[in-house]
Formats: C-alpha cells, sequence, structure tokens
C-alpha cells in the first residue's frame, strides 16, 4: 500500500522540529532499512517458485562456485557472515532437501564439509535465473544508481571493519 507521503521525509521534519540530532544519519539508516525490507520481500517471492529462501540461496550459490562444490561449514559461515548456528540450520534443511550432503574431513574430525548436490547445482541455477529475472530485486534503480549505492554501502561496511 503507497503511502501520499515518504513516511521518512516526514521524520526527518520532524527530527528537525524536535532539536534532534543526526538527521542525515538516521534518514540514511532508515532508509537502508526499508530498503532490506523492499529488497528481501522481492527476493524471498521470486526465490519461493523455486522452494528456496535468500539464506538457503546463497549457501548454494557460495557452494556452486567452489572448484569442487564444497567447503567447510566454518568457511560457508565466514564467507556469508553468519554466525554458525544461521549455518547449521540452512545446511541441515538443504540437506532435507537432497540439495546438499555432509561429509566428514578426511583429516580433521571437527571439521564438516557441506557439499552441493547435482540437484542443488540446478536449484541454484533456477534461484539464480529467478533472480536475474527480477533484477535481483533492485528493479527501478538505473545503472547509475546501483552503482552509487553500491559504493556507498561498500565505504560503510569497510569502515564497520566488514572486510580489509
Amino acid at each position: 500500500m503507497a503511502l501520499e507521503f515518504d513516511p521518512i521525509e516526514e521524520a526527518a521534519e520532524n527530527w528537525r522540529s524536535a532539536g534532534w540530532g543526526a538527521v542525515d544519519a538516521m534518514t540514511a539508516a532508515t532508509s537502508i532499512t526499508r530498503a532490506h525490507q523492499i529488497l528481501t520481500g522481492r527476493i524471498d517471492a521470486a526465490l519461493a517458485p523455486v522452494s528456496l529462501n535468500f539464506s538457503r540461496f546463497e549457501v548454494l550459490a557460495l557452494l556452486s562456485f567452489t572448484k569442487e562444490g564444497r567447503l567447510p561449514l566454518g568457511k560457508v559461515g565466514d564467507r556469508l557472515q553468519v554466525h554458525p548456528a544461521s549455518v547449521t540450520n540452512t545446511v541441515n534443511r538443504l540437506e532435507a532437501d537432497g540439495y546438499v550432503r555432509r561429509e566428514p574431513h578426511p583429516t580433521d574430525r571437527r571439521t564438516t564439509f557441506a557439499v552441493l548436490t547435482a540437484a542443488g547445482r540446478r536449484r541454484a541455477e533456477r534461484g539464480a535465473a529467478a533472480l536475474a529475472d527480477i533484477d535481483f530485486g533492485v528493479a527501478g534503480m538505473g545503472g547509475r544508481s546501483r552503482a552509487a549505492t553500491n559504493k556507498a554501502i561498500h565505504e560503510l561496511r569497510s569502515a564497520a571493519g566488514d572486510f580489509v
């Protein structure tokens, strides 16, 4: 349901009127949060027909980009920047659907691999096609806006220590 006004702009005016600080920071943070909600909704809707959500798709995509279709569970968490419990839950669901299997490391009993199955590779490809069909949820943004957004978010992530 579209509003007849921008609630974030209204919030900014209310912050200014109240004399609260960091108005630009508040509007940026709120805009990013709202954009995340929009993207999540679009992405999950596009992936639903292929029985995936974004976290499950990310694991399948990550595994499909490796040489052997396998990674230690810890590396999956590191690369996707998610908590080990989230990796375990996601891999459990993918394993139940036959898209990945677990294999023990041959020499390190503490390490378990997530291994992409043929069905998982096909599902990743279907998910990628579904996301390409909706421009990964950013339909409505032109190329320059996409590049500017990526650059701005890159600065935020870098400053937060997301990567070196």
